[in-house]
């Protein structure tokens, strides 16, 4: 589907699974605003590097979406949000009554309390422009759980629960509230973990990505970022114009076991 003329928010979107999902939406033909908390160069080159691949306006705006007053003001200063894709997360592992309180803080704030915020910002531009479509990426933790990471768990599964609930407040306007769950995606940081993964556990490549990354995901391959990124575009089609308040998973059947 064609997408021109809508403006996408990207949180967290100057690597990884953001990136990905705001070159597909470009591609789309959306405007796009990406967002991290640095404001290198770099970060504005990317912004500028997908805007000519794409022929579409595609700006980088500098927001620390561990702070509810940035990521407000993040949605403000982009000037209008049709889709609003809710990505920024970090992660930490540690047993509960170990977990730094540091730690969870920033987690919830940037996981869960982020998706509050822009939310609450970006909902009147969408009624004022008689469209909008909110994404929310999750994760399979949104559905269940594992060890050791209580903060990200928590976080996600209160996304999931916030999604249900905007998508009910917004149920009978053009708008809609869903979030996507992936498994394990392949991105550069998860890339970058699998060589020292090799030598800890004394395995291969193929070994350790089907056997310790992919212990969980019975298809035992990763998922894409374009795949996320194709998803999304769905979720704003007309197809999906009845679709809201639920959560797709994209994770090679983590949550049918």
């Amino acid at each position: 589907m064609s997408l021109a003329g809508k403006t996408a928010i990207i949180t967290g979107s100057n690597s990884g699974i953001g990136l990905g999902v705001a070159r597909e939406l470009a591609k789309a033909g959306a405007d796009v605003v990406l967002n991290s908390f640095t404001d290198r160069d770099v970060d504005h080159a990317l912004a500028a590097e997908i805007g000519k691949e794409t022929g579409t306006n595609a700006r980088y705006i500098k927001a620390d979406m561990s702070k509810g007053d940035e990521c407000r003001a993040f949605i403000e200063q982009a000037g209008a949000c049709d889709i609003l894709v809710n990505n920024a997360g970090i992660q930490h592992v540690s047993p509960i009554d170990q977990f730094p309180t540091d730690k969870w803080d920033a987690i919830i704030a940037i996981n869960m309390n982020s998706a509050f915020h822009t939310t609450a910002a970006a909902l009147p531009m969408m009624r004022a422009a008689g469209w909008g479509r909110i994404v929310n990426i999750a994760s399979a933790h949104g559905l269940t759980a594992s060890p050791f990471k209580a903060a990200y768990v928590a976080a996600k599964h209160g996304v999931v629960g916030m999604t249900k609930t905007v998508a009910l407040e917004t149920a009978q306007e053009p708008i809609t509230c869903n979030a996507i769950c992936p498994g394990y995606v392949l991105t550069p940081l998860v890339e970058a973990q699998i060589p020292n993964t090799m030598k800890e556990y004394n395995m291969s490549r193929e070994d350790v990505v089907k056997n310790v990354l992919l212990e969980r995901q019975p298809s035992k391959e990763f998922a894409t970022v374009e795949q996320l990124g194709g998803t999304t575009i769905f979720l704003c089609s007309d197809a999906a114009a009845q679709i809201t308040g639920t959560t797709i998973s994209v994770d090679g059947g983590w949550t049918a076991l």
